[in-house]
């Protein structure tokens, strides 16, 4: 009995050691890489003109409680989140049904709360706006996490809120 325990662990063993392999050799790398992965976009949004921290980063005010939309195209919403009390916001994404290069190339991060909400002095019309940049992986245990984060916020005006 215990010879098959030790056959079962040890072709359990083999068989998760093959999946890179498989990924490499068989070009498995969205099928495996989906089943065992996820990509995550994460961010923080400060309350200035451009969404971005100031040049003295201790002094910049975040942006709290601000709705935050992931769009992909022409404005289609992905997702939808609010950033936490620290500004932060995060996406986690399936990427069996969100394309890794299409996120970076046609996909950005929205902020739709007007700046005037967390400083009365910045616009109450437009919106931030940033595209995303991909900063590596980060690999949890057979867990494999594709990172996303925006690559600088800029005021878009015309932007509907």
């Amino acid at each position: 009995m215990a010879f098959r325990s030790i056959l079962l662990v040890s072709l359990m063993v083999v068989g998760i050691m093959a999946i890179p392999i498989a990924e490499a050799q068989l070009g498995l790398g969205g099928l495996i890489g989906g089943l065992l992965g996820s990509i995550n976009v994460k961010g923080v949004v400060f309350c200035t003109l451009d969404g971005n921290i100031g040049i003295n980063g201790t002094s910049t005010p975040i942006f709290p409680n601000a709705l935050v939309q992931l769009q992909c195209g022409n404005g289609n919403v992905v997702t939808t989140t609010t950033t936490n009390s620290a500004g932060i916001f995060s996406f986690a994404l399936d990427p069996l049904q969100n394309i890794l290069s299409s996120l970076i190339t046609s996909c950005g991060v929205v902020v739709k709360t007007p700046l005037s909400t967390c400083n009365v002095s910045l616009p109450s019309i437009g919106g931030l706006q940033s595209p995303l940049q991909y900063v590596g992986n980060t690999i949890l245990g057979l867990l494999n996490i594709a990172n996303l984060i925006p690559s600088g916020f800029r005021l878009i005006p015309g932007l509907i809120n």
